[in-house]
């Protein structure tokens, strides 16, 4: 199908500038990395279009509009769902073939939709490079030629409009960059262009690190602390109504849809009170809340960093669920190297796969993160069989090793890395939520077959019909302070590692949602108010049979 191949396009050129285009996110304000957002964004596009039957334009036009606006990360995820919407609502209009005057009409309807969504446009931003492109493309619209033609030289447009937001708006010229979004944007229509043409069009000249110095790493960051997003789903939601009351608890506001289904993304200090809001309005669901502070200073780390082509040790990571291996690969890709092995529970890779992956690894030494109590021994036998140097950090959950991928730095050995990680996943009380499979009594809970079963240090904690409930008792366990350590030495890789009884106050609680997790806006809700200290981070993994995986530290 050719939607799926310049879908496909479009989403190869925005994976090869993610970085970049990271680097480069100082506006409106850092609230995770604009390269991520829009390429996940696109993902969501793609998949749900590998997925679709054969349909009719209007009903492909649909399936692609809605794929964006469920799919939307970030702010910049956002207003490109609302471009992405507004292209294809002018070519579901159409029965003929796509020419350039109707190429035209489709990035008017992308601007149009793009400036609508957002409650106070701002110029030099990805608002101003999708209308300088709607604008040049119906100056073109009456030339003949290609399409493809047409595209390069939007391609053409597009990088000098980006080369101006500095001379639009103060904070990029102050920092030294170009608008990150607009830079997406460009990459995006890059790789529509290649597609159509079938050849490659030339990228823009690389941006040095040197661009992104110090004055820009170290902006201020944002009032707000949380990056909250969650999609409202209905009948007859009322856009204006919700946005109206969100303007109360945070600010970079967006709310879009129809009346059936609304994504919001807001930040704010208080995550819960945007939840019940959305909770008011309708039922919500894909909610991601991340801290903007921590992002920031992982940006910080990154760029201050000196780039290498080869890192000194890198990391092959165990993961199962296509949104933790984003994460994996978020974390370690701007810092060094990583090689995801898919695996985990039920799923165990082998050794030879996990050698496989050693051997792709552009490192000269190597972590491997097992994430599984069942991995680890392959994982021993796999460092054994490698041809370069290899540690094991025993991590035996996903959130264990997200939190030993923190201390994870490239331009360190693997012996030194292996420490620091050891020491930051030994550091994090982790727990599951998923269904009992069968009728048992243990740790004093009658538990029954597919009632919600909740673990900690994979032991049961608490079981019940209630999803909330259930989870909620997982969560007071992970925070309580617990008995001391059996062992006060941080653990060695390629020892046992010291069974640890955590205690302590904890302050950060990650939740990462698996393949089939239900709603999460009444624990959300209920753990706000309960511990206000506490904050919230929930991310979508994609694993199987967990519904819900968490880490406290």
């Amino acid at each position: 199908m050719l939607v799926r191949r310049l879908v496909g396009s479009a989403l190869a050129s925005l994976e090869a500038s993610r970085s970049r285009i990271d680097d480069l996110n100082v506006y409106p304000v850092p609230d995770g990395d604009t390269g991520a957002n829009l390429t996940l964004t696109v993902r969501a596009v793609a998949d749900a279009v590998a997925s679709a039957e054969a349909a009719d334009r209007p009903a492909l036009a649909h399936t692609v509009a809605r794929a964006a606006l469920m799919g939307a990360r970030g702010n910049s995820g956002v207003i490109l769902s609302q471009i992405v919407r507004g292209v294809a609502d002018v070519l579901a209009e159409s029965t003929n073939g796509i020419d350039p005057l109707l190429t035209a009409r489709a990035l008017r309807g992308a601007s149009d939709a793009a400036y609508r969504a957002v409650r106070r446009p701002v110029e030099g931003t990805m608002l101003s490079v999708i209308r300088e492109l709607a604008e040049e493309a119906e100056r073109r619209a009456g030339e003949p030629g290609p399409l493809g033609a047409l595209l390069v030289e939007l391609v053409r447009h597009g990088e000098e409009a980006v080369a101006r937001t500095p001379d639009q708006l103060d904070i990029l010229r102050e920092a030294g960059v170009v608008d990150a979004g607009g830079a997406g944007l460009v990459e995006l229509l890059r790789g529509l262009a290649g597609g159509v043409t079938g050849q490659v069009v030339p990228a823009a000249p690389e941006v040095a690190r040197e661009i992104a110095g110090h004055d820009a790493i170290h902006l201020e960051p944002s009032r707000y602390r949380y990056c909250t997003v969650f999609v409202v789903e209905g009948s007859g939601l009322g856009r204006d109504e919700l946005e109206a009351e969100l303007e109360l608890v945070g600010d970079s506001l967006l709310v879009v849809g129809d009346e059936t289904a609304l994504k919001v993304h807001v930040h704010t200090d208080d995550p819960g009170a945007a939840l019940s809001l959305g909770t008011a309005a309708g039922m919500i669901d894909g909610i991601e809340i991340a801290n903007m502070h921590e992002q920031q200073e992982q940006r910080e780390r990154r760029l201050s960093l000196v780039p290498t082509t080869r890192a000194q040790s890198g990391v092959v990571a165990v993961v199962a669920g296509e949104g933790n291996r984003r994460l994996f690969e978020t974390l370690a890709e701007p810092v060094g190297a990583i090689r995801v092995v898919d695996g985990g529970q039920t799923a165990n890779p082998s050794t030879a796969e996990i050698v496989a992956a050693l051997g792709e690894l552009e490192a000269d030494e190597a972590i491997i993160l097992p994430n599984n109590p069942n991995v680890r021994l392959a994982a021993e036998h796999a460092a054994e069989n490698a041809e370069l140097p290899a540690q094991v950090v025993p991590t035996e959950s996903i959130t264990a090793g997200l939190a030993a991928l923190v201390a994870y730095d490239g331009a360190r050995g693997a012996a030194e890395n292996a420490a620091e990680m050891a020491r930051a996943a030994a550091a994090v009380a982790t727990g599951e939520v998923t269904r009992a499979s069968r009728d048992v009594a243990l740790n004093g809970l009658a538990i029954r077959r597919g009632d919600w079963l909740g673990l900690v240090d994979r032991e049961p904690v608490a079981a019940g019909d209630d999803f909330a409930d259930v989870t909620f008792g997982v969560v007071s366990h992970l925070l309580a302070d617990g008995l001391e350590a059996s062992s006060a030495e941080p653990p060695t890789p390629g020892r046992k590692t010291p069974r640890l009884r955590r205690g302590g106050p904890r302050s950060l609680l990650t939740l990462l949602t698996g393949a089939e997790a239900p709603p999460l806006d009444g624990l959300l809700e209920r753990l706000a108010s309960a511990h206000p200290e506490l904050e919230v981070e929930v991310h979508e993994g994609g694993q199987p049979h967990y519904p819900l995986l968490l880490g406290a530290e």
